[in-house]
């Protein structure tokens, strides 16, 4: 995989952060993108990242949850299942363009734009280094912490 350089951005988020791409600069990151707090998938990817959340740190990397909902939300679902880590609002689907995971799905027979679960490592120059699409949930966050360890 090219190590395609991502442009610096900035969220909003919980606990009433800003996120800035460029104040990562140094240590490996994880951004992983959902569809929608409090979903069943979404909940179990959140704390299966939360669990694991210690290891991650333990090699100086961060981790950040990214869907379209709104701060409140992320708020809500954060405290609701106890997540360790910070969420990211892209309602306005800023990272969510320069990711690439809008796509349409097929919900109930209908074509929805929504996002497609996917996880990227950046590292410490802003690097993108590796990319998961399309993810499947149970034994995802294990994979992304072993590559993350490998590094």
């Amino acid at each position: 995989m090219t190590k395609q350089t991502i442009p610096d951005f900035e969220l909003p988020g919980t606990s009433g952060k800003t996120f800035r791409l460029a104040d990562y600069r140094g240590k490996p990151l994880v951004l992983y993108f959902y569809p929608k707090d409090n979903t069943p998938g979404c909940t179990s990817e959140g704390r299966d990242f939360s669990q694991l959340y210690p290891q991650f740190q333990a090699v100086g990397c961060e981790v950040f949850g990214i869907s379209r909902d709104s701060v409140k939300s992320h708020e809500g679902f954060k405290a609701k299942h106890d997540l360790a880590f910070d969420l990211l609002s892209d309602a306005e689907e800023k990272a969510c363009q320069l990711f690439d995971v809008i796509k349409l799905k097929n919900m109930y027979g209908k074509q929805v734009r929504g996002i497609e679960r996917s996880t990227f490592v950046i590292d410490g120059k802003s690097r993108l280094i590796q990319a998961w699409r399309g993810v499947k949930v149970p034994g995802h966050a294990q994979a992304v912490l072993d590559f993350v360890q490998s590094l």
